[in-house]
C-alpha cells in the first residue's frame, strides 16, 4: 500500500533559474506561503559537501510550513536530514532498493515517460510519479519530442498510482490538463523563475484542473 499524497502541486527546484537578486531559499519560502507542500531538491550538478547543507537549511523551512522535502536520487542526503523522501530517475536505485533503505514511511516519487515505467514504479513500491514532458519545455529536450495530453490520459488511465504532469507546466495551460485525471502538476520554471512565486503559487492552487 502507496503512502497518501496530499498534496496537489509538486515545486522542483533549480537554482539556476531563480532571478538575480533572489536565492533559491528565499523562492521556496515565497511558494510555501503561497500553498506549495511538497518541494523537491533537485540540485543535481551539486556534490554531496554542498547539497547537504542546502537541504538542512530546506528541511528547517519545509517543516515550518508543514510541507514535505523530498531530495533528487541522494538517498543518503535524504536520510542525513530526515526527509519524507526521495525523487528517482531511469538512473537512480531501483525502486525496491531505495523503499528497503528508506522503510516503508518515506516517500518514493519516480520520474516516468511512458505508462511501462508506471507499472515499474508501482511494482517496485513507488508512491506516486511524474509523467512528461507533456508540453514543449527546454529543461527535458534530452527526453526528445513532448509526450503530449492524449499520452498523458493514456497514462493516468493505466496508472494504479498518483500521477503528475510534469513539462512545460504553466497556469496558462491548466485548462488543457482538465479531464486528465491527474492527481496534480509538477512545476519548475513557472514558480522558480517567476517574478512573485507566491502569486504563481496561489494562482496554480486557484485554478488547478479538475
Amino acid at each position: 500500500m502507496s503512502n497518501p499524497i496530499d498534496f496537489t502541486l509538486y515545486l522542483i527546484t533549480d537554482r539556476h533559474q531563480v532571478p538575480a537578486g533572489r536565492t533559491l531559499l528565499a523562492t521556496v519560502e515565497a511558494a510555501l506561503r503561497g500553498g506549495v507542500r511538497a518541494v523537491q531538491l533537485r540540485e543535481k550538478d551539486l556534490p554531496a559537501a554542498q547539497l547537504l547543507p542546502l537541504a538542512e537549511k530546506l528541511r528547517a523551512i519545509t517543516l515550518r510550513f508543514d510541507a514535505r522535502l523530498l531530495i533528487n536520487d541522494r538517498i543518503d542526503v535524504a536520510l542525513a536530514v530526515g526527509a519524507d523522501g526521495v525523487h528517482l530517475a531511469g538512473h537512480s536505485l531501483p525502486v525496491a532498493t531505495a523503499r528497503s533503505l528508506l522503510g516503508p514511511d518515506k516517500l518514493i516519487g519516480v520520474s516516468t515517460h511512458h505508462p511501462g515505467e508506471i507499472a515499474a514504479a508501482a511494482s517496485g513500491g513507488a508512491d506516486f510519479v511524474t509523467f512528461g514532458p507533456v508540453f514543449d519545455t527546454p529543461s527535458k529536450t534530452v527526453y526528445g519530442p513532448p509526450l503530449g495530453l492524449d499520452a498523458l490520459r493514456m497514462a493516468c488511465a493505466a496508472s494504479h498510482l498518483p500521477v503528475f504532469a510534469l513539462g512545460g507546466i504553466k497556469n496558462s495551460r491548466l485548462p488543457e490538463l482538465g479531464g486528465s485525471n491527474i492527481h496534480g502538476v509538477a512545476v519548475i520554471s513557472a514558480i522558480i523563475a517567476a517574478s512573485d512565486p507566491y502569486a504563481a503559487t496561489d494562482a496554480f492552487l486557484t485554478k488547478r484542473p479538475r
